[in-house]
């Protein structure tokens, strides 16, 4: 700690009152730590979507999971930590800002019966602000994305994040210690080698990882409907064989995708049959499933 810091502290320790502004922050905290707990406590599941690399389509495979798993029959949240650059609400069709009930209680977006959506861009009046802001900062914006909004009962919490190893991704692991990272990869090179940074980050900060999803796993070609190797295919599997990591499915990478986003309507939840809408479907119940066993090995590890 620097003189300054000592400095600080001291008057606002001998100013009298609740102990000072120092003493006050700590007591702050204290009690969002708890709302933290409660919150955490309801949900049963933790999915934490994330990649070393920009471009791989996380925010995209982080929607169309959670509504497949909420046309499953499962309660979910998505929580968009991508502070600078959110775009959930955008790909579901969501305009508007949360609504603020009594107190500090925030209520989140609602999609549907059993989706519920927080992210930064619902915060903004205006949809094209900047978001200019530094470590401190967003780490206190996830804090209170998870104490003051109202979740209830969910049985997923899908949480979107940045490209990139930085801020954001630390504090939800430091705040949600048993979050199951899904981590989204590319089958070329250029992208297998961010995601492998993003996996060791993940091992040094001994976090839980579900698994590994390779997206724009070949091209399905909208004319012919047969697939092409625009980017290869293979390399997710091979990363998660490598690092002894479950595999959970592969993702084409379809021009409908695109299209469903810009409409602001999932894929999966498009009236046609897709080859993308089915991987994505057997995506989320590969979820589900991996979800329970690797909850249950974090419980059983605890002391």
């Amino acid at each position: 700690m620097s003189e300054e810091k000592e400095s600080s502290c001291a008057s606002c320790s001998s100013s009298g009152g609740a102990g000072g502004a120092c003493g006050g922050a700590e007591v702050a905290e204290s009690l969002r730590d708890v709302l933290i707990t409660s919150t955490l406590e309801k949900i049963r599941y933790k999915i934490f979507v994330m990649s070393g690399k920009g471009g791989v389509g996380k925010s995209s495979v982080a929607v169309n999971m959670a509504c497949a798993l909420s046309m499953r029959g499962f309660r979910v949240g998505i929580l968009d930590v991508d502070i600078h650059g959110p775009s959930v609400p955008r790909m579901l069709g969501l305009t508007g800002t949360l609504e603020v009930e009594q107190g500090p209680v925030i209520k989140p977006k609602k999609f549907s019966d059993t989706l519920f959506v927080v992210s930064m861009q619902s915060l903004l009046t205006d949809p094209d602000q900047a978001v200019l802001w530094r470590g401190p900062m967003k780490t206190s914006a996830i804090r209170q994305f998870i104490s003051d909004v109202d979740w209830g009962e969910l049985d997923f919490l899908v949480i979107d994040s940045p490209p990139g190893t930085g801020d954001e991704h630390m504090t939800v692991l430091k705040t949600i210690p048993d979050a199951l990272c899904l981590v989204v990869t590319t089958p070329q090179e250029v992208s297998l080698a961010d995601v492998r940074k993003a996996v060791n980050f993940l091992q040094y900060a001994q976090a839980n990882i579900l698994g590994v999803v390779e997206n724009m796993s070949g091209l399905i070609c909208p004319h012919c409907h047969k697939e092409i190797e625009l980017f290869k295919k293979g390399g997710g599997r091979l990363l998660a064989e490598k690092y002894g990591l479950s595999f959970l499915g592969a993702v084409p990478l379809d021009p409908v995708t695109v299209l469903a986003g810009d409409i602001g309507k999932p894929v999966v939840m498009l009236d046609e049959d897709t080859p993308v809408k089915r991987a994505f479907l057997a995506l989320a119940d590969a979820v589900a499933e991996a979800a329970q066993s690797g909850l249950e090995a974090y419980v059983s590890m605890r002391p």
